[in-house]
Formats: C-alpha cells, sequence, structure tokens
C-alpha cells in the first residue's frame, strides 16, 4: 500500500513541477499570435500569421484547433494555391488527431490536385505521406507503399531527417498491416535512427513508440513497453501533452495485459489528465474507454458504465468511428460479464457496424469472436462456432495472426460441450502449440521489472530537482551574506542612518500622497456611478411606462403577435439590465445584446418608422473585449425620444464599435431633427445635460485607472443642415484577463 502511495505522490509532482510554468507560456505566446495577427495588414501575411496560431492551438488545445478549421477555410478560399493548400491540409491533419476518418479522408484526396499545381517539395512529401496513409488504412497496401516511397524520395532530396523517419515509420506500419514482420522491424529501426540525426525529442519520441507497436502486434508485450516507456520519458522532456496521452494509455493497456490493474487504472488516469489538459477529447474519450476496461476486470460494471457512456458522448461528437466500436465492444463485454446477454449482443452488433464503416478487420474479427463466447454462454454452439469461424477467417487474412489462438480455444471448449472430443482436442492443440511457445508469465515479469525500473528512475528525478532547488536557494543565501558583509564594510553605521532616516520620510510623503489621491479618485468615480445610477432610475420608469402603453395597444387590437414578440424582448431587457448595470465592465457581446433588444423594442414602439444598424469589429469578439455597462444607451435614447426619429423621412441611428491601438472607439449616428431642433424643450435638454456629464465623469475615472486618454465628442451628423447628431467616445481597451 505504501509502494502504491509513493508511486501516485511521484507522478502528481513531477505533473505539477511542469505544468503551471508551462500553462503561463503557453498563454503568453498566444496572446503574442494574437497580436501579430492584428498588426498584419497585408491578406496574405495575416492569413499565415492565422494559420501559426491554429498549429499552435493543434499542439496545445485541440478544442480551439477545430473552432477555428471554418475560419482558416473560409479566408483561404480567395488566396493563392499554396495558402489553400496549408488550409485544406491544416483540416485534414485536424481531422485525424478528433478520430474523424471521413472528414480526414475527404480533406486528404482534396489535397492531392495540388501535386500537378506545386512544386515546393515540403507540400509534395506531406501529400505522398497522407495518400500512403489513407490507402493504408484502405486496405490497399501496395498503392500506400508507392506512395510512402515517394514520400521517402523527397524526403531525403531536402535532406530532412525529421520527414525521412516519418516516412520510414508509416512504411514500417503497412508492412506491420500485412504481417511482414522483418520488414516492419527494418524500417522502424530506420526510422529510429534518423530521427536521431533529426535532433528532435518528439520525433525520437514518436519512433520509439512506432516499434513499440509493431512489437505490440506481434505478440511481443514486454519489447513493446520497454520501447514505450523510451517514449514516456523523451515526450516528458519536450513536455508534449499529446504524446504522453498517447504513450500513458499504451502503457496501461500493456499493464491490463499482465493484469496489473492498480498501474493500469493510473496510467489511464494520466493519459486523461494530459488530454484534458490540451482539450483533447478524443483521447480523453478512448482514456475513459480504457478505464472503464479495468473496472469491468474489477467487476466495477456501473462504473465502467458510466465511463463508457461518458465516452460515447465525446466521440459520438467528434464523430470517431473507431472509437465508437471499440466503446460499443467494451460495453458488450460489460454485458456479458452481467450475463445479460441480449444486451451485450445488441451492443457487439452496434460495434460491427462502426467497425464495418471503417472497414476495420482487425476489430470486426475482435467483436465476432466477443459475439461468439456470448453464444457459447448460451449453449447455441453452431451460431457460437458460426461467428467463432468468421473471427479465425478474417485473422488469416487481416491483423495480428497470434489473436487467433485464443479463438482456437473458445472453438475447443465448444467441441467440447457438444461431446465432439475429436475437434475439441484437435484445436485445444492448437491453442496449446502457442501458449508453450509463448512466454507470457516471464513477458509479466519483465514489463513489472520495467515498470519499478521507470518509477524509481521517476522517484530519482524528483530527488535531483527537489536537491537542485534546495542548492540554488543555499547559494543565493550566500551570495546575499556576502553582498550585505562587503556593503557594511563599505559604509559606516552613521550614513546608514542618515540616508534610512531620508528614505523613510520620503516613502511616508509619497504613501500619504498616494492614499489621498486614491480616495479623491473612489471619491469621484462613486459620485458618478451614483449619478449613473440616478440617471438609469429616471430613464427606467418613463422606459417602463411607454413599454407598457405599448402592449397595452397591442392587446386593445387584439395583435397577439406583436404582443408576444414585445414581452420576449422587454423581459430579455429588463433581465440584462438587473443583471449587468451594476458591474464595471461587461462583455461586448451582452452589451450589443441590450442595445439591440433595446432599439428592436422602441422600433416596434414606434410602427417600425426608424432603421436602426450596430456593427462591431470580429477581434473585439476574439479577444473578448470589455465595456462599461450601458455607456451608449443614453445617447441612443436622445436619438430616439428627443431627436425624434419616427418622425424623420428615412430616420436611422447606426452604431459601430471598433479597436484602435490600445483604444475601444464608440461612433453613434442618428439623422434626427438634432440639437439645435431639441433645444426647444428644456426638459429633454436637461436631461442630455446630465447624461453627458456623467459620461464624461465615467470616462475621466476610466483614464485615470487605466492612464489612458478616452474623450467624448459630440457633433452636428449634417453640419450645413444643422440636423441629426454624431457622437464619438473614446474608451480605454479592455480584455478578459
Amino acid at each position: 500500500m505504501k509502494q502504491k502511495l509513493l508511486n501516485i505522490f511521484t507522478s502528481c509532482v513531477l505533473l505539477m513541477l511542469w505544468t503551471v510554468p508551462s500553462l503561463h507560456a503557453q498563454n503568453d505566446t498566444e496572446q503574442k499570435m494574437i497580436k501579430s495577427i492584428n498588426q498584419k495588414s497585408d491578406v496574405n501575411e495575416r492569413f499565415q500569421a492565422t494559420l501559426k496560431l491554429a498549429n499552435f492551438y493543434k499542439e496545445n488545445n485541440i478544442q480551439k484547433a477545430d473552432s477555428i478549421r471554418k475560419v482558416i477555410i473560409e479566408k483561404s478560399r480567395s488566396l493563392e494555391d499554396s495558402l489553400r493548400f496549408k488550409a485544406l491540409f491544416y483540416n485534414a491533419e485536424v481531422s485525424l488527431i478528433l478520430g474523424d476518418l471521413d472528414d480526414y479522408n475527404e480533406y486528404i484526396l482534396a489535397c492531392q490536385p495540388f501535386l500537378n499545381k506545386l512544386t515546393d517539395p515540403n507540400i509534395q512529401f506531406s501529400v505522398f505521406r497522407h495518400l500512403g496513409y489513407y490507402h493504408s488504412n484502405m486496405q490497399k497496401y501496395d498503392v500506400a507503399e508507392n506512395y510512402l516511397r515517394l514520400s521517402l524520395e523527397q524526403s531525403k532530396a531536402i535532406r530532412d531527417f525529421e520527414k525521412q523517419s516519418e516516412s520510414y515509420r508509416y512504411l514500417a506500419l503497412n508492412f506491420m498491416q500485412t504481417n511482414q514482420k522483418d520488414s516492419a522491424m527494418f524500417y522502424s529501426t530506420r526510422a529510429i535512427n534518423t530521427a536521431r540525426r533529426s535532433g528532435s525529442k518528439s520525433t525520437l519520441s514518436l519512433a520509439f513508440n512506432n516499434q513499440a507497436l509493431i512489437y505490440e502486434f506481434f505478440g511481443q508485450i514486454e519489447l513493446s513497453v520497454a520501447k514505450n516507456f523510451v517514449s514516456l520519458k523523451l515526450a516528458e522532456e519536450v513536455r508534449n501533452n499529446m504524446l504522453l496521452a498517447k504513450y500513458s494509455r499504451e502503457i496501461g493497456y500493456s499493464q491490463k495485459l499482465i493484469l496489473n490493474l492498480s498501474d493500469a487504472e493510473r496510467y489511464f488516469r494520466n493519459s486523461f489528465e494530459y488530454s484534458r489538459r490540451i482539450s483533447d477529447r478524443r483521447q480523453m474519450a478512448l482514456a475513459l474507454t480504457n478505464l472503464a476496461n479495468v473496472q469491468l476486470d474489477k467487476k466495477q460494471f456501473e462504473k465502467a458504465i458510466k465511463n463508457s457512456e461518458k465516452s460515447i458522448t465525446y466521440l459520438t461528437e467528434l464523430n470517431d468511428l473507431n472509437g465508437l466500436g471499440e466503446t460499443f465492444n467494451l460495453l458488450g463485454l460489460i454485458y456479458k460479464q452481467q450475463m445479460k446477454y441480449p444486451a451485450a449482443v445488441s451492443q457487439f452488433n452496434q460495434a460491427l457496424v462502426y467497425f464495418e464503416s471503417t472497414s476495420n478487420k482487425e476489430k470486426i474479427a475482435n467483436v465476432y469472436h466477443n459475439v461468439g463466447t456470448v453464444f457459447k454462454e448460451q449453449k447455441k454452439n453452431s451460431i457460437a462456432l458460426n461467428y467463432l469461424n468468421r473471427s479465425i477467417d478474417i485473422r488469416k487474412q487481416f491483423g495480428a495472426k497470434n489473436q487467433i489462438y485464443r479463438t482456437y480455444r473458445i472453438i475447443s471448449e465448444v467441441y467440447k460441450d457438444i461431446h465432439d472430443v475429436k475437434n475439441a482436442l484437435f484445436y485445444m492443440e492448437l491453442y496449446l502449440d502457442y501458449v508453450d511457445s509463448n512466454t507470457t508469465v516471464q513477458a509479466a515479469t519483465k514489463i513489472a521489472e520495467l515498470s519499478e525500473s521507470y518509477r524509481a528512475e521517476q522517484r530519482e528525478r524528483l530527488i535531483t530537482s527537489q536537491s537542485d532547488s534546495i542548492e540554488r536557494q543555499q547559494q543565493e543565501r550566500v551570495m546575499t551574506a556576502t553582498r550585505l558583509e562587503n556593503s557594511q564594510l563599505r559604509n559606516n553605521f552613521q550614513m546608514y542612518i542618515i540616508v534610512g532616516f531620508i528614505i523613510i520620510i520620503v516613502m511616508a510623503g509619497l504613501i500619504l500622497f498616494y492614499r489621498w489621491n486614491q480616495t479623491k479618485i473612489k471619491q469621484r468615480q462613486k459620485e458618478a456611478e451614483m449619478s449613473q445610477t440616478l440617471l438609469r432610475t429616471q430613464m427606467n420608469p418613463h422606459f417602463v411606462f411607454n413599454a407598457m402603453s405599448v402592449i397595452q395597444s397591442y392587446i386593445y387590437e387584439n395583435d397577439t403577435e406583436n404582443s408576444s414578440k414585445f414581452l420576449v424582448n422587454f423581459s430579455r431587457l429588463v433581465r440584462l439590465i438587473l443583471e449587468n448595470s451594476p458591474k464595471e465592465h461587461i462583455p461586448i457581446r451582452i452589451e450589443l445584446e441590450i442595445l439591440e433588444k433595446y432599439l428592436a423594442m422602441q422600433k416596434l414602439r414606434f410602427q417600425e418608422r426608424f432603421e436602426f444598424n450596430i456593427e462591431a469589429d470580429e477581434e473585439l469578439f476574439l479577444e473578448g473585449a470589455k465595456i462599461p455597462p450601458m455607456i451608449t444607451q443614453p445617447f441612443i435614447e436622445n436619438a430616439i425620444e428627443h431627436g425624434q426619429l419616427h418622425t424623420i423621412e428615412g430616420g436611422f441611428i447606426n452604431i459601430s464599435l471598433s479597436k484602435a491601438g490600445r483604444m475601444l472607439k464608440i461612433k453613434i449616428e442618428d439623422n434626427g431633427i438634432g440639437r439645435k431642433g431639441s433645444e426647444a424643450t428644456k426638459k429633454s435638454s436637461a436631461h442630455k445635460s446630465m447624461a453627458m456629464n456623467i459620461t464624461r465623469d465615467r470616462i475621466e475615472n476610466l483614464n485615470k485607472k487605466y492612464k489612458t486618454d478616452g474623450t467624448m465628442i459630440v457633433s452636428d451628423y449634417n453640419i450645413k443642415q444643422e440636423t441629426g447628431t454624431k457622437v464619438l467616445i473614446s474608451l480605454p481597451y479592455i480584455v478578459d484577463a
């Protein structure tokens, strides 16, 4: 028990040691990239900067990488071929990460025509390599090999060792799928050697993982785990969450094979955590499926079903058909253990639907095996033999041959149940021949040794890290003591007293001035906020009275459609005002919703006698810009009520928001009777004057707080005729922290 707690503690501490600084670094990088996009004026440069941000998301936040795909495609439509290719290729890569093979295949085939348009060897390599992977998935292994060799030629032509290693990796996997072990191992070794020459730890990590997959495919589990531990260590050194999630999950699977369930569960939970950090919902789902598999072995059926259903929710959203097949297959196994055989068969059939849609023969064979075991349990022996034999037929053509032998054992048991001794003995001998040649117990021992060795190495790294930290602190203390001693030797005690006394007086004066100034600013801000609140309490009853009158008139006219529409807008507007008016700042989208609801109601009230338009730059929403609540509303009310827009033919009011450097620019224009025309009404003049003074005070307080030069300028819209009003407001640009 102590050892398990120590293992968990070691993993948690190592995760914490680099998670926090890496998250801060990612946020800083993201903000710099967004800033760079906004600074680009050239369309091509702006698109490439956006694509750079998208590729950053691809490694650090899969959900954002997915959400930006549509923008990338739309912006690329009118650009040159090379940029259009990059947009399509980016979408293909993200689809593959999300497990949506239908989308991936569509985008890769859309990239193929660019082979004739673009001669860039990097683009040629990318298309050839992915076409190789596509055809390998389609089980066209000869075609896949041709494309992968073309990609290898391109990578050699540009002497790019990372790309060479990538080509060798996929060639190895292609030979693995056709059960050519020697060729698969030859190319996986080539992948490792060229990855070493590249100097990239991520590339070397992928190459070792590639070899681990091949060893696992051919039943050499202990070698697979050894290679994956190397991959995991390299991924930790470069802090690659996506690779850490993948390798942790694969090592967890190996631990489960030897029934080391506690370690398996720990690795699956680590995989989920790594995936969550980069919002990779697909890997999160796969980790949950694997975790449910461990819970099945522990007979924790309710937990297993809950995690499986959560996984299905993620995978359905992502359209990951293979992942869905795996999870439904697991649900079938859970229901089989509970002896709910009809439910189990139903889940297995659902898994078959998904695997058949992706032509995943190896997985189909596995599901047939599982269905056969269900019918065996029900003593439906002929049906069981049918499914088990179909599993063997498929495995003889596709997938790992060593998986056939567990099916031989089940067939032997079926023949034993029906008293066919000859066939029972025949299939049992086939199974035992495999067991005799297989070192499962030895493999389990070696995997356990490897796991313990890796954990010991983790503990050593933790101890080294802590020792380094303590040593640095000691060095800093020694250096500080030395500096103080030297300083004391150079200066006399009396000078210290005089300088210290002067400093204290100056600091005390500065602190008192600062507090007095801050108190004054806060007082003025409170007065401005109280005045603004007073203005709202004057405005709202008048507005509410008018709204009630309009609703009453609709009811008298039996106009249920307009009365209902007006009531919905009115209730939403009142809620928005009550919730947001006390806040210092609110998101721009909420401010725009308040304005849109208010203007829509006023337009309905005045029987569509004026038009309005609200515009805001897209970057305000991308960057999460904020604005003081209802700072524009008094001017819009003035435009409608005192500018008498409803009496003007073709009356309009336009509102626009944009970013200019460190400032948020707001422009409000209307073609009403103007300031001169509305001066006849003293009440309206006083109300407008009060609104302007309060708004100026609010802007002044914001200027002091954020050290900016915000302004408010009011002028005639039509200067010659002195009609209409134009208000220009400049505020500090504030975004979410």
